[in-house]
């Protein structure tokens, strides 16, 4: 194994409830992972076992409907920001050939009367899954809330005052994406070139993915190798986007991931799994911190806001034209 390859297990009770020194130390240990290869587990996030499980059940009853069941909840010129998204639809930036999957994503709810209302769509709701409806809906709350309190260790680590990013993303624009990676019935007739997820990087602040049903996740080590991020099932596994890169300079690391097929026989399985890309309003600047330019790291990235830059990736992958 690499020894570049530093993905801890942290307890988010460690900075929720912790002493400051215990503060401190989740603060420095999620942010050196974050130098090293911008992933870390996380026990102690919000959600009980039974609750993940439970989202999983519900994602497996939406993902089994009937085709035409689902492709009515695909809904033309949203750029799959609500709603289904077909399979073919979606490719990681570089790439020609579309991943192997489809999904389903649901939005920010603005409950307190705060304008930005008017730019968020509404969620699309299943008619046939009262409990899918609900249960993303309670999954979405919870994780955006342990995001918050990540983002505050992630500030202190930056010396910004620890609720830096609070107002920046109350009613932000996160999105919940529940992904089904489908069966491979027939290998030979995929182009050479198709995977399950191509290698990408994640375009907002943070994500935070709920333990997938099975192995597939890999992240390029900064040596330059593919290594395969194992969480337990229990935990919620955590990584940083590019907007987090933007706005450190580079200091913070966006890392490279992808989702590989599964060995020959295994390729009939389906596999699931659902991360939460927590996104800022779409005023936020991403100007790089002055803090994280110097005579060593000049600014790397031109200045420009979470809106444009959202829209500017959603066309390099497919999403909008």
């Amino acid at each position: 194994m690499s020894a570049e390859v530093n993905i801890p297990r942290l307890d988010l009770h460690d900075y929720t409830k912790g002493s400051a020194e215990q503060r401190k130390q989740f603060s420095d240990a999620i942010c050196k992972a974050f130098n090293d290869t911008g992933f870390v587990t996380i026990a102690n996030h919000g959600m009980t076992r039974e609750l993940m499980d439970e989202l999983y059940a519900e994602v497996k009853r939406f993902f089994g409907l009937a085709e035409e069941q689902k492709l009515k909840y695909e809904v033309p010129g949203l750029a799959g920001q609500r709603g289904y998204t077909s399979k073919g639809r979606e490719k990681a930036k570089d790439s020609k050939t579309p991943d192997l999957k489809e999904f389903w994503q649901s939005g920010q709810v603005v409950t307190d009367g705060d304008a930005i209302k008017s730019e968020y769509p509404d969620n699309v709701m299943v008619e046939e899954l009262p409990g899918f409806n609900n249960i993303t809906r309670e999954v979405y709350q919870r994780l955006e809330e342990a995001g918050k309190h990540l983002l505050r260790a992630i500030a202190v680590y930056l010396n910004l005052p620890e609720n830096y990013f609070d107002e920046k993303v109350h009613n932000g624009n996160s999105i919940l994406r529940a992904i089904h990676y489908f069966p491979i019935v027939d290998p030979d007739s995929l182009p050479a070139d198709a995977v399950r997820a191509g290698a990408h990087e994640d375009i907002n602040l943070i994500t935070l993915l709920i333990g997938a049903s099975a192995d597939g996740l890999e992240v390029l080590t900064r040596d330059g190798n593919w290594f395969a991020v194992k969480a337990n099932a229990e935990d919620i596994v955590v990584n940083v986007g590019d907007m987090l890169q933007r706005l450190t300079n580079n200091k913070l690391k966006s890392t490279t991931h992808r989702v590989v097929n599964p060995p020959r026989e295994l390729m009939k399985n389906s596999r699931y799994s659902v991360p939460f890309f927590l996104h800022p309003k779409s005023t936020m600047d991403l100007t790089a911190l002055d803090s994280c330019i110097d005579a060593q790291t000049p600014k790397a990235y031109t200045d420009i806001t979470a809106g444009e830059y959202l829209d500017e990736r959603l066309r390099e992958i497919g999403l909008k034209m």
